[in-house]
């Protein structure tokens, strides 16, 4: 293995979404991320073909029921030898299975022990079920995305499950383990979504106390309001993307294009922006998006090619920078970022069965006489 994380462990209660994500990111940085699943489990997206469970890349896993007795014994004895747990129920589901962070904590006390929630440990909507576009509402970031005159667009599930979960808690995790080795005393990580896309809209509601930000979608700087930023239809139907925000940037977007109209040179006037907007956009009809790309790619006009799932990894840019690899067949992102001297290995294919938990308990030094037992009582 190989990853600036190489040595460290971790043990993953299986779940859906963020949780996943977060061991991921972890495996994918060299740690030893055992992922605790359950009888009968369909790979996420895969059915029976865990090669497609991308989330699920570069860990083994143990099937254990945790509905039988002494199963809690062995993730305790697991957690014993880890630096940190990621579990991703709703609150008081681990106590209930006797894995909550206070025996937890007492067998491991440098343990940092990461929570992924929705609307987190404690509060009115604790015990709610939601999804992403729940959590991401209540935070205010979904309010902003979208066009003028138009509801909210849905992103996918980027903000809530992976940037406003996973990413703060590896970011918790990390910064646990690291005030652990000084203290040597662990803690909890409670990570909410609805408090990772409040967090990641910072910025935002910052520029909406001083004023440069509206409660209107599709009219501000950064959320397609602004002529200079935002995707827009070529002759061919597909799309490019510009975002010359810098004034000798618009400028160099405007040259590009044949643009030398007066009415463009009030760039940061908001009343002028819908105008602009459409003058724009029939300029980009113009032409095809490869020929938009032959005039303005690389240039300082800061501009893209929107590209589909298909092209992405197909740009010179991607495959230059190694961006998406082959896994088993399985065209998905590497891992990043990237480091200069511990630098992470191309991803392993999820395994699959029984199999796939073999020699983990040898290698994490549980008893043989505690595996022989569960064994027999169907735990393992």
């Amino acid at each position: 293995m190989a990853g600036p994380l190489h040595g460290m462990k971790v043990v993953e209660m299986v779940g859906i979404g963020p949780a996943p994500f977060c061991g991921m990111m972890l495996a994918d940085m060299g740690a030893e991320v055992v992922r605790i699943d359950r009888p009968g489990r369909k790979a996420i997206g895969g059915g029976d073909d865990p090669r497609f469970d991308v989330t699920a890349r570069g860990r083994r896993s143990l099937v254990v029921d945790l509905k039988k007795p002494g199963s809690a014994e062995l993730v305790l004895e697991l957690v014993g030898r880890a630096d940190a747990l990621i579990e991703g129920y709703r609150p008081g589901v681990m106590e209930q299975l006797g894995l909550g962070p206070e025996p937890c904590l007492a067998r491991r006390p440098q343990l940092v022990y990461g929570r992924m929630t929705g609307w987190g440990q404690h509060g009115p909507l604790a015990q709610a079920a939601g999804h992403d576009i729940n959590y991401i509402s209540l935070s205010g970031a979904l309010h902003a995305i979208g066009r003028s005159g138009e509801g909210p667009t849905v992103p996918l599930n980027y903000i809530g499950d992976f940037g406003g979960g996973a990413m703060m808690l590896a970011f918790g995790i990390l910064a646990g383990i690291i005030e652990a080795r000084q203290s040597g005393q662990g803690q909890v990580v409670d990570a909410a979504m609805t408090d990772g896309s409040a967090l990641l809209s910072a910025m935002m509601y910052g520029f909406k106390a001083a004023g440069q930000w509206s409660n209107q979608r599709g009219e501000n700087l950064l959320d397609g309001g602004a002529h200079f930023y935002d995707a827009y239809a070529c002759a061919d139907g597909r799309y490019i993307a510009v975002g010359a925000i810098e004034p000798q940037f618009y400028a160099e977007l405007l040259r590009l294009c044949g643009i030398d109209d007066p009415a463009f040179e009030p760039q940061m006037d908001p009343r002028h922006w819908p105008m602009l907007k459409n003058r724009l956009a029939d300029v980009f009809r113009t032409r095809t998006r490869d020929e938009w790309c032959d005039i303005l790619e690389g240039s300082d006009a800061c501009f893209a090619p929107v590209l589909d799932w298909d092209e992405a990894p197909a740009h010179p840019h991607n495959q230059a920078r190694g961006t998406f690899v082959d896994v088993d067949g399985v065209t998905q992102p590497a891992p990043a970022p990237r480091f200069s001297r511990t630098p992470a290995d191309t991803p392993t294919s999820p395994a699959a069965g029984p199999a796939n938990g073999e020699g983990i308990l040898e290698d994490w030094g549980v008893s043989a006489d505690l595996v022989a037992r569960l064994q027999g009582d169907g735990a393992i």
